[in-house]
């Protein structure tokens, strides 16, 4: 009896955008797709755009015989270049489209990638804004969408239209209930493209020196997307994010098994001082994360010197709540984890900021909840010329 698992092979390179993989990667895991994450390096670990460290499941170079029903490839620079330079992933991607599979590319990669290997020639396709006269020159019909489906070929423009990307692929592969049902759960937001808003209660202004000093805690099955987002977002406002790992290894496998690598363990900055700490979810990460008393401990001191903290997804509801962080504050959290909040009042914001605490839902509002962060240290404007940034 033929298998009904569909498969999906995303590469990766030194200069992926570590958030278009990231989200492909997670909500192509949610759809049920069996996905490979290959390395087109020497070796499975790649650094990534700002300073994230990926981990692979393997090298390209041992599946070239392999089939998949959908190749997929981020974009990122230098990484997009390197994907266009590597010809056994050119020769997949060829008889991919020979052979009538799926291909599918996002932000540079199908310009530099798909177009530059003749997959595009009259084809309606899209790109990252600055990459849109390339895809015109490889003979494609450059359009402006934010998805863009042209036969067995799909396109997508940047970060923040990678999980509508992402939703489009699993409806090709699996079907529109199955895609439904995946976007339900991550909350998606309802006006893609429209400017952001978060709700705000009791202004306050969150203050630095110099530049902010933020750290982002991860824990085995945090929500990936949630992590990379902050750290990606935080990190091209010029903030000083460091990533550090609850437990004893700095590689991190999230909650759609997708491989994190942390800076430092927590436990080396426990005694270090942050203008902001900032919690990523998952069901299981979030619990993870309310159990390690070091950082329990380093919140309720943020809190005590009110100094800002956040968390989004189950965070707010398992780690926040039970220590007594969110007394006398509005917040939301994921729906499945809402009841666990004592004021549900605010449940179905997208994003609240009560004061010092910023919360959020899903991985669906991650980058607005990300950008949140940004205009509250460093104003509407600079959050709005990163939201257009990144196509959000």
């Amino acid at each position: 009896m033929a298998s009904s698992t569909k498969t999906v092979l995303i590469p990766i390179a030194h200069g992926t955008e570590p958030l278009e993989a990231v989200a492909m990667i997670t909500v192509l895991r949610r759809g049920g797709a069996d996905v490979t994450v290959a390395s087109v390096e020497t070796q499975v670990g790649v650094d990534a755009c700002h300073g994230i460290k990926m981990v692979a499941d393997t090298l390209l170079s041992d599946i070239t015989d392999s089939v998949f029903d959908l190749i997929v490839l981020p974009g990122g620079l230098p990484g997009g270049e390197t994907l266009k330079n590597c010809k056994p992933l050119e020769n997949m991607v060829k008889k991919q489209d020979s052979d009538g599979r799926l291909n599918a590319a996002i932000c540079c990669a199908p310009a530099l990638a798909l177009g530059t290997w003749g997959l595009l020639e009259g084809k309606k396709a899209t790109g990252y804004p600055v990459f849109m006269e390339k895809l015109a020159a490889t003979c494609a019909t450059a359009v402006e969408s934010r998805v863009q489906i042209d036969g067995r070929i799909v396109t997508s423009r940047g970060p923040g239209t990678t999980i509508e990307f992402s939703i489009t692929l699993i409806e090709q592969l699996f079907g529109k209930e199955k895609a439904d049902e995946v976007s339900s759960i991550l909350l998606l937001r309802p006006n893609p493209g429209e400017e952001f808003t978060f709700t705000e209660l009791n202004q306050t202004n969150w203050s630095f020196e110099d530049t902010p000093q933020i750290l982002v805690p991860i824990a085995e099955d945090s929500e990936e997307i949630e992590a990379i987002a902050l750290v990606d977002i935080l990190r091209r406002a010029k903030a000083n994010v460091v990533i550090a790992a609850v437990g004893n290894s700095l590689e991190v496998v999230g909650s759609r098994k997708a491989k994190l690598v942390a800076e430092v363990l927590l436990d080396e900055v426990a005694e270090k001082s942050f203008d902001l700490i900032v919690l990523p979810g998952g069901l299981n990460g979030a619990p993870r994360l309310a159990s390690c008393e070091k950082l329990v401990n380093m919140l309720k001191k943020q809190a005590e010197a009110n100094k800002p903290y956040g968390g989004i997804c189950a965070s707010p509801a398992y780690v926040f709540e039970p220590n007594g962080l969110l007394k006398g504050k509005k917040a939301t959290t994921h729906p499945v984890a809402s009841d666990k909040l004592s004021d549900k009042s605010h449940i179905e914001h997208r994003v609240v900021v009560d004061g010092n605490v910023i919360t959020s839902r899903a991985p669906g509002t991650a980058m607005e909840f990300s950008l949140a962060i940004v205009e509250k240290f460093y104003g509407r404007e600079k959050a709005l010329q990163l939201a257009k940034a990144t196509l959000v």
